[in-house]
Protein backbone atom coordinates (compact mmCIF):
# COMPACT_ATOMS: atom_id res chain seq x y z
CA UNK A 1 0.00 0.00 0.00
CA UNK A 2 1.34 3.42 -1.01
CA UNK A 3 0.00 6.89 -0.26
CA UNK A 4 1.14 10.47 -0.84
CA UNK A 5 -0.14 12.83 1.84
CA UNK A 6 -0.41 16.60 1.72
CA UNK A 7 -1.04 17.34 5.40
CA UNK A 8 1.68 17.55 8.11
CA UNK A 9 2.88 14.55 10.08
CA UNK A 10 1.22 15.72 13.31
CA UNK A 11 -2.17 15.80 11.54
CA UNK A 12 -2.02 12.17 10.42
CA UNK A 13 -4.71 10.10 12.16
CA UNK A 14 -3.28 6.62 11.59
CA UNK A 15 -3.61 4.45 14.67
CA UNK A 16 0.03 3.37 14.26
CA UNK A 17 1.12 7.00 14.74
CA UNK A 18 -1.37 7.93 17.45
CA UNK A 19 -1.24 4.85 19.68
CA UNK A 20 1.34 2.48 18.24
CA UNK A 21 5.01 2.00 19.05
CA UNK A 22 6.90 4.46 16.84
CA UNK A 23 10.54 4.40 15.79
CA UNK A 24 12.09 7.58 14.35
CA UNK A 25 14.87 7.30 11.76
CA UNK A 26 16.30 10.78 11.47
CA UNK A 27 19.12 13.30 11.31
CA UNK A 28 19.43 16.89 12.52
CA UNK A 29 17.25 17.88 9.55
CA UNK A 30 14.10 16.73 11.36
CA UNK A 31 13.96 20.09 13.18
CA UNK A 32 10.42 21.53 13.13
CA UNK A 33 10.75 25.31 12.72
CA UNK A 34 7.09 25.92 13.52
CA UNK A 35 7.19 24.20 16.91
CA UNK A 36 10.89 24.48 17.83
CA UNK A 37 11.29 20.76 18.32
CA UNK A 38 12.69 17.72 16.59
CA UNK A 39 10.26 15.41 14.84
CA UNK A 40 10.65 12.61 17.39
CA UNK A 41 9.52 14.94 20.20
CA UNK A 42 5.99 14.67 18.77
CA UNK A 43 5.90 11.00 19.70
CA UNK A 44 7.72 11.50 22.99
CA UNK A 45 4.98 13.93 23.99
CA UNK A 46 2.34 11.43 22.93
CA UNK A 47 4.07 8.77 25.01
CA UNK A 48 4.56 6.28 22.19
CA UNK A 49 8.17 6.91 21.11
CA UNK A 50 9.83 3.49 21.18
CA UNK A 51 13.18 4.12 19.45
CA UNK A 52 15.29 6.81 17.79
CA UNK A 53 17.75 5.80 15.07
CA UNK A 54 20.19 8.62 14.35
CA UNK A 55 23.88 9.21 13.48
CA UNK A 56 26.16 7.89 16.20
CA UNK A 57 28.20 11.09 16.65
CA UNK A 58 27.68 14.85 16.76
CA UNK A 59 26.25 16.23 13.52
CA UNK A 60 29.42 17.86 12.13
CA UNK A 61 31.90 15.18 13.18
CA UNK A 62 33.73 13.94 10.04
CA UNK A 63 33.26 10.31 9.12
CA UNK A 64 30.00 9.69 10.99
CA UNK A 65 27.56 9.86 8.09
CA UNK A 66 25.66 6.65 8.75
CA UNK A 67 22.65 5.60 10.81
CA UNK A 68 23.19 2.20 12.42
CA UNK A 69 20.40 -0.23 13.24
CA UNK A 70 19.64 -3.95 13.35
CA UNK A 71 16.62 -5.64 11.81
CA UNK A 72 15.85 -6.94 15.30
CA UNK A 73 15.48 -3.32 16.47
CA UNK A 74 12.49 -2.91 14.14
CA UNK A 75 10.52 -5.85 15.54
CA UNK A 76 7.51 -4.86 17.58
CA UNK A 77 7.23 -1.39 16.10
CA UNK A 78 3.99 -0.27 14.48
CA UNK A 79 5.48 2.63 12.52
CA UNK A 80 8.89 3.94 11.47
CA UNK A 81 9.05 7.65 10.61
CA UNK A 82 11.97 8.76 8.42
CA UNK A 83 13.13 12.35 8.18
CA UNK A 84 16.52 13.14 6.70
CA UNK A 85 17.68 15.63 4.07
CA UNK A 86 18.76 13.88 0.89
CA UNK A 87 21.33 15.80 -1.21
CA UNK A 88 20.41 14.76 -4.74
CA UNK A 89 23.17 12.20 -5.44
CA UNK A 90 22.64 8.45 -5.45
CA UNK A 91 25.61 7.59 -3.23
CA UNK A 92 24.64 9.77 -0.26
CA UNK A 93 25.16 7.64 2.85
CA UNK A 94 22.06 8.58 4.84
CA UNK A 95 19.81 7.86 1.87
CA UNK A 96 21.46 4.47 1.39
CA UNK A 97 20.72 3.83 5.07
CA UNK A 98 17.04 4.52 4.33
CA UNK A 99 17.11 2.00 1.48
CA UNK A 100 18.75 -0.54 3.79
CA UNK A 101 15.93 0.18 6.25
CA UNK A 102 13.37 -0.52 3.52
CA UNK A 103 15.01 -3.85 2.71
CA UNK A 104 14.99 -4.78 6.41
CA UNK A 105 11.29 -3.90 6.69
CA UNK A 106 10.55 -6.00 3.64
CA UNK A 107 12.26 -8.99 5.25
CA UNK A 108 9.92 -8.75 8.22
CA UNK A 109 6.98 -9.59 5.99
CA UNK A 110 3.55 -9.21 7.58
CA UNK A 111 5.19 -8.24 10.89
CA UNK A 112 6.72 -5.12 9.32
CA UNK A 113 5.77 -1.70 10.68
CA UNK A 114 4.44 0.91 8.28
CA UNK A 115 6.99 3.37 6.88
CA UNK A 116 6.32 7.11 6.86
CA UNK A 117 8.76 9.41 5.03
CA UNK A 118 8.64 13.14 5.81
CA UNK A 119 9.85 14.53 2.50
CA UNK A 120 12.16 17.50 1.91
CA UNK A 121 13.01 19.58 -1.16
CA UNK A 122 16.08 18.39 -3.08
CA UNK A 123 18.85 20.99 -2.50
CA UNK A 124 20.50 20.00 -5.80
CA UNK A 125 17.28 20.83 -7.64
CA UNK A 126 15.62 18.97 -10.50
CA UNK A 127 18.63 18.87 -12.84
CA UNK A 128 19.99 15.38 -13.55
CA UNK A 129 23.51 14.17 -14.32
CA UNK A 130 24.89 10.86 -15.45
CA UNK A 131 23.54 7.40 -15.99
CA UNK A 132 21.63 4.62 -14.26
CA UNK A 133 24.02 1.96 -12.86
CA UNK A 134 24.92 -0.81 -15.29
CA UNK A 135 27.92 -2.34 -13.53
CA UNK A 136 28.55 -3.48 -9.97
CA UNK A 137 27.31 -0.92 -7.43
CA UNK A 138 27.54 -0.31 -3.73
CA UNK A 139 24.93 -2.11 -1.58
CA UNK A 140 21.51 -0.46 -1.16
CA UNK A 141 22.03 1.83 -4.12
CA UNK A 142 18.91 2.49 -6.24
CA UNK A 143 18.94 2.40 -10.02
CA UNK A 144 18.97 6.16 -10.53
CA UNK A 145 21.25 8.67 -12.25
CA UNK A 146 24.29 10.03 -10.39
CA UNK A 147 22.43 13.30 -9.76
CA UNK A 148 18.86 12.08 -9.85
CA UNK A 149 16.68 15.20 -9.55
CA UNK A 150 14.22 13.53 -7.15
CA UNK A 151 13.32 14.05 -3.51
CA UNK A 152 13.88 11.35 -0.91
CA UNK A 153 10.16 10.56 -0.94
CA UNK A 154 10.26 10.03 -4.69
CA UNK A 155 13.39 7.88 -4.35
CA UNK A 156 11.60 5.75 -1.74
CA UNK A 157 8.63 5.46 -4.11
CA UNK A 158 11.00 4.12 -6.79
CA UNK A 159 12.94 1.82 -4.44
CA UNK A 160 9.67 0.46 -3.04
CA UNK A 161 8.82 -0.66 -6.56
CA UNK A 162 12.33 -1.99 -7.27
CA UNK A 163 12.39 -4.34 -4.26
CA UNK A 164 8.74 -5.37 -4.60
CA UNK A 165 7.97 -4.20 -1.07
CA UNK A 166 4.73 -5.20 0.68
CA UNK A 167 4.84 -3.03 3.82
CA UNK A 168 2.75 0.19 3.80
CA UNK A 169 4.67 3.25 2.55
CA UNK A 170 3.33 6.76 3.17
CA UNK A 171 5.08 9.91 1.90
CA UNK A 172 4.36 13.23 3.67
CA UNK A 173 4.70 15.99 1.08
CA UNK A 174 7.63 18.42 1.36
CA UNK A 175 5.04 21.17 0.85
CA UNK A 176 2.84 20.07 3.76
CA UNK A 177 4.41 22.02 6.60
CA UNK A 178 6.22 25.25 7.41
CA UNK A 179 9.29 23.28 8.49
CA UNK A 180 10.04 22.30 4.89
CA UNK A 181 8.98 25.63 3.36
CA UNK A 182 10.55 28.25 5.65
CA UNK A 183 14.23 27.37 5.39
CA UNK A 184 16.43 26.42 2.46
CA UNK A 185 17.25 22.69 2.36
CA UNK A 186 20.97 23.31 3.00
CA UNK A 187 20.43 25.65 6.00
CA UNK A 188 20.94 22.75 8.39
CA UNK A 189 23.91 20.81 7.06
CA UNK A 190 22.62 17.44 5.76
CA UNK A 191 25.88 15.72 6.75
CA UNK A 192 29.33 16.55 8.06
CA UNK A 193 30.75 16.73 4.52
CA UNK A 194 27.76 18.60 3.02
CA UNK A 195 28.03 21.91 4.90
CA UNK A 196 26.83 24.62 2.55
CA UNK A 197 24.77 25.99 -0.28
CA UNK A 198 27.03 24.97 -3.16
CA UNK A 199 28.14 21.58 -1.84
CA UNK A 200 25.22 19.65 -3.32
CA UNK A 201 25.99 21.05 -6.79
CA UNK A 202 29.55 19.70 -6.47
CA UNK A 203 28.83 16.31 -4.88
CA UNK A 204 27.53 14.33 -7.87
CA UNK A 205 31.01 14.41 -9.38
CA UNK A 206 33.11 15.51 -6.43
CA UNK A 207 32.04 12.51 -4.36
CA UNK A 208 34.14 10.34 -6.68
CA UNK A 209 37.35 11.99 -5.36
CA UNK A 210 36.75 10.19 -2.04
CA UNK A 211 37.93 6.96 -3.66
CA UNK A 212 41.12 8.31 -5.21
CA UNK A 213 44.45 9.67 -3.98
CA UNK A 214 43.16 13.24 -4.41
CA UNK A 215 40.98 14.49 -1.56
CA UNK A 216 37.88 16.64 -2.04
CA UNK A 217 39.00 18.60 1.04
CA UNK A 218 37.15 16.42 3.56
CA UNK A 219 38.06 17.79 6.98
CA UNK A 220 37.91 21.43 5.85
CA UNK A 221 35.12 24.02 5.83
CA UNK A 222 34.58 23.75 2.03
CA UNK A 223 34.57 20.07 0.95
CA UNK A 224 33.90 19.32 -2.74
CA UNK A 225 34.44 22.99 -3.64
CA UNK A 226 38.15 22.41 -2.98
CA UNK A 227 40.22 19.39 -4.02
CA UNK A 228 43.91 18.59 -3.95
CA UNK A 229 46.76 16.45 -2.60
CA UNK A 230 50.28 16.92 -1.22
CA UNK A 231 51.77 15.79 -4.55
CA UNK A 232 49.88 18.24 -6.77
CA UNK A 233 51.70 21.27 -8.18
CA UNK A 234 49.21 23.79 -9.57
CA UNK A 235 50.83 26.12 -12.07
CA UNK A 236 49.76 29.54 -13.25
CA UNK A 237 50.13 28.46 -16.87
CA UNK A 238 48.30 25.17 -16.40
CA UNK A 239 45.26 24.78 -18.66
CA UNK A 240 42.74 22.66 -16.80
CA UNK A 241 39.55 21.37 -18.44
CA UNK A 242 36.88 23.84 -17.38
CA UNK A 243 33.28 24.26 -18.57
CA UNK A 244 31.71 27.65 -19.28
CA UNK A 245 30.60 29.54 -16.18
CA UNK A 246 33.20 27.87 -13.95
CA UNK A 247 36.30 29.48 -12.46
CA UNK A 248 39.18 27.56 -10.89
CA UNK A 249 41.60 29.08 -8.41
CA UNK A 250 44.88 27.45 -7.27
CA UNK A 251 44.80 27.07 -3.49
CA UNK A 252 46.23 25.26 -0.48
CA UNK A 253 44.48 23.65 2.48
CA UNK A 254 45.27 21.38 5.42
CA UNK A 255 42.51 18.86 6.30
CA UNK A 256 41.79 18.33 9.99
CA UNK A 257 40.43 14.83 9.30
CA UNK A 258 40.26 12.17 6.62
CA UNK A 259 42.86 11.55 3.94
CA UNK A 260 45.98 13.68 4.40
CA UNK A 261 44.84 14.90 7.84
CA UNK A 262 47.35 17.49 9.06
CA UNK A 263 49.19 17.58 5.71
CA UNK A 264 49.45 20.59 3.42
CA UNK A 265 47.55 19.94 0.20
CA UNK A 266 47.82 21.82 -3.08
CA UNK A 267 44.93 22.01 -5.46
CA UNK A 268 42.05 24.12 -6.71
CA UNK A 269 38.82 25.75 -5.67
CA UNK A 270 35.88 25.36 -8.08
CA UNK A 271 33.82 28.56 -8.25
CA UNK A 272 30.41 28.81 -9.90
CA UNK A 273 29.55 32.05 -11.65
CA UNK A 274 26.00 33.36 -11.06
CA UNK A 275 23.46 31.43 -13.10
CA UNK A 276 25.94 28.76 -14.22
CA UNK A 277 24.64 25.23 -14.74
CA UNK A 278 27.39 22.96 -13.47
CA UNK A 279 27.61 19.34 -14.63
CA UNK A 280 29.84 18.17 -11.81
CA UNK A 281 30.06 14.56 -12.98
CA UNK A 282 31.39 15.33 -16.46
CA UNK A 283 33.78 17.99 -15.17
CA UNK A 284 35.17 15.68 -12.48
CA UNK A 285 35.77 12.93 -15.05
CA UNK A 286 37.62 15.43 -17.27
CA UNK A 287 39.80 16.47 -14.35
CA UNK A 288 40.50 12.87 -13.38
CA UNK A 289 41.63 11.96 -16.89
CA UNK A 290 43.82 15.07 -16.98
CA UNK A 291 45.47 14.26 -13.64
CA UNK A 292 46.01 10.61 -14.63
CA UNK A 293 48.24 11.92 -17.40
CA UNK A 294 50.02 14.45 -15.20
CA UNK A 295 50.68 12.76 -11.83
CA UNK A 296 51.97 9.22 -11.36
CA UNK A 297 50.78 9.43 -7.73
CA UNK A 298 47.18 9.89 -8.77
CA UNK A 299 45.29 6.62 -8.50
CA UNK A 300 41.63 5.71 -8.89
CA UNK A 301 40.56 2.98 -6.48
CA UNK A 302 38.12 0.17 -7.40
CA UNK A 303 35.48 1.70 -5.11
CA UNK A 304 35.38 4.74 -7.39
CA UNK A 305 34.40 2.57 -10.35
CA UNK A 306 31.68 0.93 -8.28
CA UNK A 307 30.34 4.41 -7.54
CA UNK A 308 30.58 5.38 -11.19
CA UNK A 309 28.87 2.11 -12.21
CA UNK A 310 29.17 2.84 -15.93
CA UNK A 311 31.62 0.92 -18.18
CA UNK A 312 31.45 3.62 -20.89
CA UNK A 313 32.53 6.36 -18.48
CA UNK A 314 35.19 4.03 -17.09
CA UNK A 315 36.51 3.60 -20.62
CA UNK A 316 36.74 7.40 -20.92
CA UNK A 317 38.93 7.50 -17.80
CA UNK A 318 41.08 4.78 -19.35
CA UNK A 319 41.60 6.96 -22.44
CA UNK A 320 39.73 4.59 -24.77
CA UNK A 321 37.06 7.06 -25.94
CA UNK A 322 36.91 10.83 -26.40
CA UNK A 323 35.17 13.30 -24.13
CA UNK A 324 32.69 14.00 -26.94
CA UNK A 325 31.73 10.30 -26.98
CA UNK A 326 31.41 10.27 -23.18
CA UNK A 327 29.24 13.39 -23.24
CA UNK A 328 26.93 11.97 -25.91
CA UNK A 329 26.60 8.76 -23.90
CA UNK A 330 25.66 10.77 -20.80
CA UNK A 331 23.13 12.82 -22.78
CA UNK A 332 21.38 9.67 -23.99
CA UNK A 333 21.41 8.10 -20.53
CA UNK A 334 20.02 11.24 -18.91
CA UNK A 335 17.13 11.27 -21.34
CA UNK A 336 16.39 7.63 -20.49
CA UNK A 337 16.54 8.33 -16.77
CA UNK A 338 14.20 11.34 -17.00
CA UNK A 339 11.57 9.20 -18.73
CA UNK A 340 11.80 6.67 -15.90
CA UNK A 341 11.97 9.28 -13.13
CA UNK A 342 8.71 10.90 -14.19
CA UNK A 343 6.86 7.71 -13.27
CA UNK A 344 7.85 8.20 -9.64
CA UNK A 345 7.65 11.99 -9.38
CA UNK A 346 5.19 13.30 -6.77
CA UNK A 347 5.34 17.05 -7.52
CA UNK A 348 4.44 19.34 -10.40
CA UNK A 349 8.02 20.22 -11.35
CA UNK A 350 9.86 17.41 -13.14
CA UNK A 351 13.50 16.29 -13.46
CA UNK A 352 15.27 17.83 -16.47
CA UNK A 353 18.60 17.95 -18.31
CA UNK A 354 20.95 20.90 -18.32
CA UNK A 355 21.04 22.96 -21.50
Amino acid sequence: MFSFRTTPLEDQLDKALLDGRVGCFCTQNCWDTGRDRYMYELFRQRGNLAAVFSPRETELTPGTNHIDFRTKDLEGLNAVVVEIQDVGTRYFNYSKDVFRLMCALNQLGEASPALYVVDHINPAGRFVEGSVPTGEVEPFTPKVAHRHGLTLGELCNLYYSEIGAKFPLHIISALASDATRQIMPWTIAPASDIPGMFTCYMYSGGGLWNNTTITPAIGTARPYEYFGAPFMKPGQLETLPRPDGILMRPCTFKPAAGQYAGERCYGYQIMLQPGAEYHSLLHTLQLMRYFLGRYSQFEIHPECYRKLADPVLASYLAGDISFQDAREHVKTEEQKWIRKAKRFSLYEDQPLRMK
